[in-house]
């Protein structure tokens, strides 16, 4: 099982930013899929939740009507689309997948939110 996140990086205030997590090893379209964050010193958090068949989704409240989850099973890859960004979104996002009892991470992708 590999997973990889990608699009991370500088953003202003106000800009906009889309997250991808592209998974292998596995039958992708089975899985649900979630996002986290660890902000510095912070505890890693959970941001968004996209089941396998991309007909349910949810994100935290923090992020609400600024994130979209969404998923391409025929790509595998699951997308974070983030507008509206600031400050306080500044963190590493990583994605998990969880195969029976094992818990599957990315190495993350930086997004830093700064003028």
């Amino acid at each position: 099982v590999q997973v990889v996140e990608s699009g991370g990086g500088l953003v202003q205030p106000g800009g906009s930013l889309r997250l991808s997590c592209t998974a292998s090893g596995f039958t992708f379209s089975d899985y649900h899929i979630n996002w986290y964050r660890q902000a510095p010193g912070k505890e890693r958090e959970p941001v968004a939740f996209i089941a396998n068949t991309g007909r349910s989704s949810n994100v935290v409240n923090s992020v609400k009507g600024r994130f979209t989850i969404s998923r391409d099973n025929a790509k595998n890859t699951v997308y974070l689309e983030m507008k509206n960004l600031k400050p306080e979104d500044t963190a590493v996002y990583s994605c998990r997948v969880r195969i029976a009892t094992r818990d599957y991470w990315g190495q993350g992708t930086q997004v830093t939110v700064s003028s």
